[in-house]
C-alpha cells in the first residue's frame, strides 16, 4: 500500500484562517510538505503572502475552490493561476476551468459528484458519483480528483474504494471532515493518493495535546503505520 500525502489545510470550516501565514513555520518544522488553503476567508493580497510563505517553507501549494457559482469559481481559478499554486483542488465548472488552466503547470483535481452548500456537501448516489469521477478523469487537463467522501451521507469506505478503483490511473485526494484516525486509515486503505485535514488539527480533535505541532504529529503517526 502506498502511503498517502498529508495535505495540511490552513482552514476552518472551509475558510482560510486569519493567521494562516503564521502557522506555516510550525507546519514546516513538523515536516509537512503539502500545505493548502481555500479561496474564501482572506483577501487576495493576504493569499499572495500566504502562498509565498508556503513556497519559502519548501512545501507544495494547494488552493481548494469552494465557490458556489460559476462566476465566483472562475475568479477563484484565476486567483490560483495568479498565485502560481502547484495544485488546484475542487470546483465543478470543469470545462470552463480547463480553458483558463490551459498552458499552466497547475495540476487540477475537480470535485466528482454534485456539490452543494458551504461547507460543501457531496450529493448523489454512489453510482452517480463513480460515473462522474470516470467522466472527469477522461478529460485532458484533469490530473486527479478531490473527493468529498466524508461529506457523503452513504457508505463512505465503499465510495472511496469504488472511486479509487474506477480511476486507478489518476490520483484521488480525499477531502473534508477527516477528523479521526479511523477516517485517515480508511482513506489510505481505499487507495487515496492524499487527504486533507484542516479544522480537526486546528481545533485539537486528534488524541494529542491541542497545540498544532502535536496535532500534526498525531496525524503523521497514523500515516507511519502504512
Amino acid at each position: 500500500m502506498i502511503r498517502p500525502d498529508f495535505i495540511f489545510m490552513l482552514t476552518r470550516h472551509d475558510r482560510t484562517v486569519e493567521n494562516a501565514a503564521d502557522l506555516v513555520e510550525t507546519a514546516r518544522a513538523a515536516g509537512v510538505r503539502h500545505i493548502g488553503f481555500k479561496d474564501i476567508g482572506l483577501p487576495f493580497a493576504a493569499l499572495q503572502t500566504l502562498a509565498g510563505a508556503i513556497r519559502q517553507a519548501g512545501a507544495q501549494t494547494y488552493l481548494e475552490v469552494v465557490s458556489l457559482d460559476r462566476e465566483s469559481e472562475l475568479r477563484s481559478v484565476q486567483a490560483g493561476i495568479d498565485l502560481g499554486v502547484d495544485y488546484l483542488l475542487g470546483g465543478t465548472h470543469v470545462d470552463d476551468a480547463l480553458r483558463l488552466l490551459e498552458g499552466t503547470a497547475i495540476r487540477y483535481y475537480p470535485f466528482p459528484g454534485r456539490i452543494s452548500g458551504h461547507p460543501s456537501i457531496l450529493e448523489g448516489t454512489e453510482v452517480e458519483i463513480v460515473r462522474s469521477a470516470v467522466d472527469l478523469v477522461s478529460r485532458p487537463g484533469v490530473h486527479g480528483l478531490d473527493l468529498l467522501a466524508y461529506r457523503f451521507a452513504g457508505d463512505v469506505p465503499t465510495l472511496m474504494r469504488r472511486v479509487c478503483a474506477a480511476v486507478a490511473d489518476k490520483p484521488v485526494i480525499v477531502a473534508g471532515s477527516l477528523d479521526r484516525a479511523e477516517r485517515i486509515r480508511a482513506a489510505a486503505s481505499a487507495g487515496a493518493a492524499g487527504f486533507t485535514v484542516g479544522t480537526a488539527v486546528l481545533d485539537g480533535a486528534f488524541p494529542a495535546p491541542p497545540d498544532l505541532s502535536r496535532q500534526i504529529a498525531c496525524v503523521q503517526t497514523v500515516l507511519r503505520r502504512f
